[in-house]
């Protein structure tokens, strides 16, 4: 695979969205990102608040502006919060650094989008998108 497909991203959506029903957790928003950071599909659970298609696609970003799991952001925000600051600073303000973003990768490894959620705990948001990812045949990369 090369690239992230709208039908993809749609199968990526619809298996996060049960896995939040099965985990039975507050309503989620969840953003699909290709390799390049754009868009490529984004769905707002009912209920969910207003800034929550920013903050998943924050933590999207995120994780392809480093290149791994967002996961690894919250582990630096903690023991450097001097390089998150300017690594956010750099990225005009747009990346969330707590878990939930998710780097999809392909069969060979390679990088080919990622995935924001949050709407619950930042662990219940990584939970769903690995799921999704995984219900695509594709490979979640968390930054554990």
């Amino acid at each position: 695979m090369s690239e992230l497909t709208l039908a993809t991203a749609q199968t990526i959506i619809a298996a996060a969205l049960v896995e939040a029903g099965n985990l039975n957790i507050k309503p989620i928003t969840v953003t699909v990102l290709d390799a390049g950071g754009h868009l490529t599909a984004m769905v707002r659970q009912d209920g969910s608040s207003i800034m929550r298609p920013q903050i998943a696609y924050g933590k999207a970003y995120g994780a392809l502006a480093v290149g791994t799991g967002s996961r690894w952001l919250n582990a630096n925000a903690e023991s450097r919060p001097h390089f998150i600051q300017a690594l956010n600073g750099a990225s005009g303000g747009t990346i969330i650094p707590v878990p939930g973003g998710v780097l999809v990768r392909d069969e060979d490894g390679k990088v080919v989008g990622a995935v924001g959620i949050t709407g619950d705990t930042s662990e219940n948001d990584e939970a769903c998108a690995v799921a999704g990812i995984k219900a695509a045949g594709l490979s979640p990369d968390t930054g554990a």
